[in-house]
């Protein structure tokens, strides 16, 4: 097979998909995190996005970007090492430490960065890595950058994780990830069990909370404040392109740990910093969840309500308590026929199918904003029964 000879493999397979009305990936819409978009000229409820608490249309938010671009331009142009460390970006880590109570934070420029530059620094050929097998795929690349043995164990299986410590020796250097929160099945991390194993098998703690963070906890703090477990993992880290309506990374430990990422990991250290506009996006939308703490509330209100909803209709759903939804069809065509149906409907929604779900295993993975109105919601229920009937879903 010549080198590009993928590349018209890849053509063929997303024309057939495109020609059998199946392909609903880089799809556009505009402003894509907003609760209402439009499509093509039509508006369209946004069932799709990560924008949990709205902060991208906040006023206050909006405003400290625009002031800081006025400021300071639109870009760092440099690495952290170097010239793109501003006042805002230590301002901005430190905002970010406190908040998730930790000693200090590191930010890079992607959530994937994040993950996969943490690992693959703090990790090496002597160390263990126990990764839960729904793990995000920035934890999966992390891995194989760390040259550390992996070990998979199954998803949210305490059993299976305690055999597989158990056959690690005492001594060996342990690291145990899990996402906070799943972002396809939307269900939460076993965290008291994990910190049980971890302290009988000696091994530390990383918790990855792109999904948590702005959503569970009363303050919105993340996992780790919904168990009230702050203080006792080792490694937390998350992304700015949901709650914190931006684009970035982190992670937060203590400063010791932060001071060997920021000196040792490669992707922090050749890579431009985020712009400083970033910066006070994420300082402001902080400043915003901790002044207005109803706010992780009123997403916890609409997802209650939408859940409800949908069951009522006779949908079946996986059991979770954050705002990511999977509406379980187990049938990729169908997953495909009812997200353009819903779609024609007005209502923007995802197909999930294998590899990002088990083979035959497929979703309509819902979320939810606090953004959304009530009256979004109900008019979205409404779509939903004539699109669940219409396919004899329910």
């Amino acid at each position: 097979m010549g080198l590009f000879d993928k590349t018209f493999l890849l053509k063929q397979q997303a024309d057939y998909l495109r020609a059998n009305n199946q392909f609903f990936y880089l799809r556009e819409i505009d402003p894509a995190a907003s609760p209402v978009v439009t499509r093509h000229g039509k508006k369209m409820i946004n069932l799709g996005s990560n924008n949990y608490l709205g902060l991208t249309e906040n006023v206050e938010v909006k405003q400290a970007a625009i002031k800081t671009i006025e400021q300071y331009g639109t870009g760092s142009c440099g690495s952290r090492i170097l010239t793109g460390t501003t006042s805002l970006h230590i301002e901005m880590e430190k905002r970010l430490a406190a908040f998730k109570k930790t000693e200090d934070s590191i930010t890079f420029s992607a959530g994937f960065m994040a993950l996969m530059a943490t690992i693959a620094a703090i990790t090496d050929k002597n160390d263990t890595i126990f990764s839960d097998e729904l793990n995000h795929a920035s934890i999966i690349e992390g891995c194989r950058m760390s040259r550390a043995k992996t070990v998979v164990f199954k998803h949210s299986d305490m059993a299976d994780l305690e055999q597989k410590l158990a056959q690690v020796g005492a001594d060996a250097n342990k690291l145990i990830i899990t996402d906070g929160v799943f972002s396809m099945k939307g269900d939460v991390a076993d965290l008291p069990g994990i910190k049980k194993l971890a302290d009988q098998y000696h091994a530390e703690i990383m918790v990855d909370d792109a999904h948590g963070t702005g959503v569970l906890g009363a303050t919105g703090r993340g996992t780790l404040e919904h168990y009230n477990m702050e203080g006792q993992v080792a490694l937390i880290s998350g992304t700015f392109s949901k709650s914190f309506a931006a684009v970035g990374g982190f992670t937060c430990a203590r400063a010791d740990i932060i001071d060997f990422l920021k000196l040792s990991s490669r992707p922090f250290i050749f890579t431009a910093s985020p712009p400083p506009s970033v910066a006070a996006t994420i300082i402001t939308a902080i400043d915003v969840i901790e002044k207005n703490p109803q706010i992780v509330q009123t997403l916890s209100s609409n997802s209650s309500f939408l859940k409800n909803g949908l069951k009522d209709l006779g949908f079946t759903l996986d059991d979770t308590i954050t705002p990511i939804i999977p509406i379980i069809i187990n049938d990729d065509t169908k997953a495909f026929m009812m997200t353009g149906l819903m779609e024609e409907e007005g209502v923007f929604v995802n197909p999930v199918i294998f590899p990002a779900v088990p083979k035959d295993h497929s979703i309509i993975r819902v979320s939810l904003s606090a953004a959304h109105t009530k009256e979004d919601l109900s008019l979205a229920l409404d779509k939903f029964k004539t699109v669940g009937k219409k396919l004899a879903i329910i």
